[in-house]
């Protein structure tokens, strides 16, 4: 176990309010590590992040050497590791990111997605009751879980996911989120532990790993290979920008109600086809900006439709009603905004190391 602390860690855990931020070097994560250091100064910001292939410190560069900002390597279901860092440190606040994601890889192979969504949520929450309940704090330190809309299911033409919408995952990944779920759930009514979960739609902007839909396909048109398309392209997303996101996990865990769920949602659907299209239309604007050797007429001419992806859901979309009346959040940046300013960051990291 390798870990890693920036100057001043000790004193600012002793004197400081902690905030435990899990898989803060992943996508959201680090985007929300980044906030959260640049917003509260006061906060010190402790990075627990177990630098899988979906992690890397890259992501939270520009942060590193803050004085209100820490890193641990290590893994959430470490349940020593865990346990010394509420010791260490005076936590009084966790926001749960960490976990296993990517839907492909649970349907290959769901173990790690266990061990670490529901063993290490469940790791996380005994480690914070232990420590909190002892300084009869349990009630008012938060715990904040990050989730998925995907635990609700799959939806027709119609409707949207509401936060009273029973859990119906139908993948390895959203079944352990799901479980998750009902873990944290469960160390509020049993132990009257302050909690709080959020669920949110598609995600997207800078620092997203390369599987994932959009990352793929703009790096996949760069690289002049073919874009792949799971099935018809008519699978329907809610999209929401990360920073928006990040912004509503902040009002979340400070506004929020104890025991409440929220959804999170940018109110734009699209299908993965029309992603892919707006993105294409992007990247021809750009093209005589890019070293692209070859005669591509449109980066669309790329597009290939592969085998539909097991058990893939058709449909999501969330009723954020609650978060935006009873919060007062809304998104900032639309969809059009948004995906221009992520093309343009991928671009920018693909001129970097093209050759």
């Amino acid at each position: 176990m390798i870990i890693i602390r920036h100057w001043g860690w000790y004193k600012m855990s002793k004197q400081r309010p902690t905030l435990l931020i899990t898989g803060g070097a992943g996508f959201i994560g680090a985007n929300f590590v980044v906030h959260m250091v640049n917003t509260y100064p006061d906060y010190h910001i402790l990075n627990l992040d177990k630098l899988t292939y979906a992690g890397t410190l890259e992501n939270v560069k520009e942060v590193e050497n803050r004085p209100n900002y820490s890193f641990v390597e290590g893994d959430i279901a470490d349940s020593i590791l865990v346990k010394s860092l509420f010791n260490e440190h005076n936590i009084t606040g966790v926001v749960h990111f960490a976990a296993e994601s990517h839907v492909d890889r649970s349907i290959e192979d769901g173990t790690s997605f266990v061990t670490t969504n529901v063993l290490g949520t469940y790791t996380l929450l005994e480690a914070a009751k232990e420590a909190w309940g002892k300084a009869d704090l349990l009630s008012e330190n938060r715990f904040h879980h990050i989730s998925t809309d995907e635990v609700y299911g799959s939806l027709g033409n119609d409707g949207m996911f509401s936060e009273e919408t029973p859990y119906d995952p139908r993948n390895p990944y959203s079944a352990t989120k799901a479980g998750a779920n009902m873990l944290v759930k469960s160390f509020g009514f049993t132990y009257g532990m302050n909690i709080v979960i959020s669920s949110c739609s598609n995600n997207y902007g800078p620092k997203q790993h390369q599987e994932k839909l959009i990352p793929t396909i703009i790096s996949n048109a760069l690289a002049e290979k073919p874009i792949p398309i799971y099935g018809d392209g008519e699978n329907i997303r809610d999209w929401i920008y990360v920073e928006d996101h990040c912004n509503a996990l902040d009002t979340i865990f400070h506004k929020g109600k104890v025991m409440e769920s929220y959804n999170v949602g940018g109110r734009t659907e699209k299908t993965n086809i029309d992603v892919a299209m707006k993105i294409c239309d992007i990247l021809d604007r750009m093209k005589d900006d890019l070293d692209i050797s070859s005669n591509i007429g449109s980066f669309k001419d790329l597009i290939t439709f592969t085998k539909d992806r097991l058990g893939h859901d058709r449909r999501y979309a969330v009723d954020d009603t609650k978060i935006r009346e009873q919060l007062g959040w809304a998104p900032e940046i639309s969809f059009d905004e948004g995906l221009k300013k992520t093309v343009d960051w991928y671009v920018d990291q693909w001129t970097k190391v093209a050759p």
